[in-house]
């Protein structure tokens, strides 16, 4: 069986939703806004280059989920989701993915953005399958910790794994990659088909000097 698998952020959505969801924080004013936004920032910086401290950051980012009560934060998911996502909505991807589930692909999406952030944007796609970092749960309240490997860079590959040893069906079938992130390129190794997707320069130039398409979704 075939498995079509997806980046999220500034791959199937224009921008990036982790980033965002901190600047909506601060717009909101859940968070201490300089300090906040500064943060996030530094840590965004740290991500395009391919050097983030992913732990240090999901201490950060994790943070707020942890201070605000569940009804607040499902209020600021909906607003997020109507006043944020809908606007870098891309209807190419939308399309992308459409022609995967024609063709019978099992569609999977694996983001290093926490769950909460990336579950209504994944619903809203139709999405089969999501692997992303996940926050725990304690009674229902997050406590600002993360449970298991973190779905970033290596951890992709290993979630992967995982997935697919209690998928076994999926293991030997043909598997697509789409991603804009160099942090993507360890399991972009490990498909039959990687497709850089409105690519970072440093991703640009791997899949250039390897042979792989560059596509965009942007319009």
């Amino acid at each position: 069986m075939q498995l079509a698998i997806f980046d999220l952020d500034n791959t199937l959505i224009g921008g990036d939703s982790d980033h965002a969801w901190g600047e909506f924080l601060v717009e909101r004013e859940h968070v201490d806004g300089e300090r906040y936004r500064s943060a996030n920032d530094r840590f965004y910086r740290d991500y395009q280059r391919g050097e983030l401290d992913i732990f240090a950051y999901l201490e950060f980012a994790l943070e707020p989920l942890a201070q605000l009560s569940r009804g607040q934060l499902n209020n600021l998911q909906r607003e997020f989701m109507q006043e944020v996502i809908s606007e870098i909505w891309l209807p190419k991807a939308e399309a992308l993915i459409g022609r995967h589930r024609r063709d019978g692909h099992h569609i999977m999406i694996i983001t290093a953005t926490n769950r909460f952030v990336v579950e209504p944007i994944v619903e809203l796609l139709g999405v089969d399958t999501l692997l992303a970092t996940e926050p725990e749960e304690l009674e229902g309240s997050f406590t600002g910790r993360v449970v298991g490997e973190p779905c970033y860079q290596g951890g992709k590959v290993v979630r992967l794994q995982q997935w697919l040893a209690h998928n076994p069906e999926y293991r030997d079938g043909e598997k697509w990659f789409y991603s804009d992130s160099i942090n993507d390129l360890p399991l972009l190794q490990q498909v039959q088909y990687p497709v850089a997707v409105d690519p970072d320069a440093r991703l640009r130039a791997e899949a250039e000097a390897r042979g792989w398409p560059v596509i965009s979704l942007r319009d």
